[in-house]
């Protein structure tokens, strides 16, 4: 080593321990083997870092959505119960548990196309295009916050507004931004666009306790939204975007701004012209809320009780023709005087439908018990079981309409039946005596028919007869000593419409209609009643031979009743007070049959005929009668000689299966009638049709009727009669 390098090694040395002689430290730049091995080091490190707080980032925001939890739809989709008529028009809606008003809507049939319009201009425009999130729209409203500093349109999507009104929150925050976007693409995956829309229409605020364009449309306009005017679709367009501040009950003048703003943005974006912008800024804003329908009530809330978790109940009924007969039912009350209620309802006799039902003068009226529905209350039905009585006669074919019978005095047992002026018209035709509804002749009948068997026939027609605690059916029945619905009555009295069976009444639509006739008469008998009961006089200014009819009053004036029906529908009255009491002179003729006849005009249809007279129908004038249907005698008055014997059929026997073999032609496929004893000459009658006379040796071929059971009936001179029911196969 020399001596300067020496020298100098010393002098670093005391250099180095100088004190307050800073240090200095020469970096190399030049190639070294461990440099590189180190920078690869760090930076993978520092991916593994990135790497690592991203997988954090993501597993933190997958556990976030996770904890969201599954989409509320359950709740979002709960909605007002609503009752609708046979075309879908709201009847009445029924508020929800918390108070609210939401109507489910389908966008496609209850929303008009301009609102539409609007709304995706205003609000979302490329809706059918993003998957929930817009970030075009969001770009811009942040730009347009940056640049003007306030909000000018917002970025949010109909289905983020959607995921806010399912799940609301009081306060805007990043946090609550992030949520709506997470569902909303949640919703786009799990909803249509047409879902998503019904969704949003219906959970849209409009202040108060309205919530969606349906209940706001209803309750600010007085309609459904399916037809709106321009200014109309605007104003339901600027509303949810602060439904408290703009109210139109409450703030009116700020809603009008809100609508104008709307318009001039429309104009502006081409959407709507300059013009109809002007005429639509003149229309004024409406002030009051309206309430909500109640139409059919009783109807309604029979149907609320009675159908469960279904949010839309259709209904059979006729909203235009439920709306004319409501004030008609308010309006004759009214004038027939205090506490008096008036029921109504309409059958369509083909399909047994309910297309009209008014349970009371007026739901809301305390007075007349309102909220009573008089259209299925029993009461005594008067006079209007009587066609039932003569049905039967028909059909047992030993009475015929031109038949002569007695009006005058009777007595059975301790019963003594009156008519209701207190007179009698002597003979009279037995159709003169069911127009005339005259009570005598009723009874005798009844008596020869039998009560229990005109019970038993009603309640198979599916006339629910109510008789007094352990009381048989008796005579009184024929003159109103039975309880009974309107609603049962018109179901009965469609069956002489339809010739002869009724059919259960429907007020519910459903999927599945299993109803199935029943049987109330043959068809001739039916006939008959219904031609009889045509020509009843009607009420004043009434034209005659439009529609049969029957009126009955009660015992003691508490009752006034009304059935009619023409060939198309059947419609019952009921008039009285709800509490029983009488109301002196109130008579079916005058209180009730006006209102029939009312009812019918009201429809608004021409009155279709009744069906034409069944094959076989007897149609003839008294004279030309068999003899022993020119009168009708009572079993009592039969005038018989010692050695006479009753009649009785001895072939075929009551009940008995009667196979007919027809491949043979018609006259071997004829059936023998045999009789023992009555009084020559005799009629043959099947179903209430005469097919002859039996000859002198007591026997007569007949030609039998199709497959089925038929009522053969043998009437001898002096108005005896036999009868028997068989079994045609």
């Amino acid at each position: 080593m020399s001596e300067a390098d020496h020298s100098s090694r010393h002098s670093g040395a005391a250099r180095r321990a100088e004190p307050g002689i800073p240090r200095f430290r020469i970096w190399s730049f030049g190639p070294s083997r461990n440099d590189g091995n180190g920078v690869r080091g760090r930076g993978h490190r520092l991916l593994s870092a990135l790497a690592l707080t991203l997988i954090l980032a993501i597993c933190t925001f997958v556990g976030w959505v996770y904890s969201l939890g599954p989409l509320p739809l359950d709740e979002a989709r709960q909605v007002s119960t609503t009752i609708v008529d046979r075309n879908g028009k709201l009847l009445r809606a029924y508020a929800m548990a918390d108070g609210r008003w939401r109507l489910p809507v389908e966008t496609k049939t209850n929303v008009d196309p301009t609102y539409l319009k609007l709304l995706f201009a205003y609000e979302d425009e490329r809706f059918y295009a993003h998957n929930g999130l817009d970030p075009l729209a969001l770009g811009r409203a942040a730009l347009q916050l940056g640049t003007r500093g306030r909000i000018v349109s917002g970025g949010s999507t109909i289905t983020m507004q959607l995921a806010r009104l399912m799940e609301p929150r009081r306060h805007r925050s990043l946090h609550a931004k992030l949520r709506q976007i997470v569902r909303a693409i949640e919703l786009e995956r799990t909803l249509s666009k047409e879902q998503i829309l019904d969704l949003y229409l219906a959970l849209a605020p409009y202040g108060g306790n309205l919530e969606g364009i349906r209940a706001a449309s209803i309750a600010y306009l007085g309609k459904e939204p399916k037809r709106l005017s321009l200014a109309e679709a605007a104003l339901l367009v600027a509303l949810p975007q602060s439904p408290e501040t703009r109210r139109l009950d409450r703030h009116p003048e700020a809603a009008r701004i809100a609508r104008d703003r709307v318009l001039d943005r429309m104009v502006g974006e081409h959407q709507v012209s300059a013009e109809d912008a002007k005429q639509a800024k003149a229309v004024p804003i409406p002030k009051l809320r309206k309430p909500m329908p109640i139409l059919a009530p009783h109807a309604s809330d029979t149907a609320l009780s009675t159908v469960k978790d279904r949010p839309v109940i259709k209904l059979t009924l006729d909203a235009n023709l439920q709306k004319v007969l409501e004030p008609l039912a308010r309006d004759r009350a009214i004038a027939l005087g205090a506490n008096i209620s008036v029921g109504i309802i309409v059958v369509d006799n083909e399909s047994g439908d309910v297309l009209a039902r008014v349970g009371s003068a007026d739901y809301f009226d305390e007075s007349r018990a309102g909220q009573v529905d008089m259209t299925r209350a029993i009461r005594s039905p008067g006079s209007t079981l009587k066609p039932f009585i003569y049905g039967l006669a028909f059909e047992d074919g030993f009475v015929h309409p031109e038949s002569l019978i007695e009006d005058r005095p009777v007595r059975f047992g301790s019963y003594a039946p009156e008519n209701f002026d207190m007179t009698f018209q002597g003979t009279v035709p037995v159709k003169k005596a069911l127009q005339l509804s005259l009570n005598v002749p009723a009874i005798v009948l009844l008596d020869r028919v039998g009560s229990s068997r005109l019970a038993s026939r009603l309640r198979q027609a599916g006339g629910n007869l109510v008789l007094p605690k352990d009381e048989a059916p008796g005579l009184a029945m024929g003159l109103g000593g039975v309880g009974v619905t309107l609603w049962d009555l018109a179901q009965l009295y469609a069956g002489f419409a339809r010739l002869g069976t009724t059919r259960p009444l429907r007020e519910v639509m459903t999927d599945m209609d299993d109803r199935e006739p029943l049987r109330l008469l043959d068809q001739v008998a039916a006939w008959q009643v219904g031609n009889v009961l045509l020509g009843t006089p009607p009420p004043e200014n009434a034209a005659h031979n439009r529609i049969a009819f029957k009126t009955g009053t009660s015992y003691g004036y508490r009752d006034a009743w009304s059935v009619g029906f023409d060939g198309r529908m059947t419609i019952g009255v009921w008039v009285g007070r709800p509490d029983g009491t009488p109301v002196p002179g109130l008579i079916g003729r005058v209180a009730a049959a006006p209102i029939l006849f009312d009812a019918f005009a009201r429809t608004g249809k021409t009155l279709a005929p009744l069906p034409k007279a069944p094959r076989g129908t007897l149609v003839a004038s008294n004279a030309k009668l068999p003899l022993p249907l020119k009168r009708f005698r009572p079993a009592g008055e039969l005038v018989r000689t010692g050695s006479e014997q009753a009649l009785h059929i001895q072939f075929p026997l009551d009940g008995s299966r009667i196979d007919v073999d027809r491949s043979g032609g018609r006259e071997s496929a004829a059936m023998p009638v045999k009789v023992a004893g009555g009084v020559l000459p005799m009629t043959v009658m099947v179903n209430g049709t005469a097919l002859g006379e039996i000859d002198g040796r007591r026997q007569r071929l007949i030609d039998p009727p199709g497959p089925g059971f038929a009522r053969l009936t043998v009437i001898d001179a002096t108005g005896a009669a036999d009868t028997v029911v068989i079994r045609i196969q």
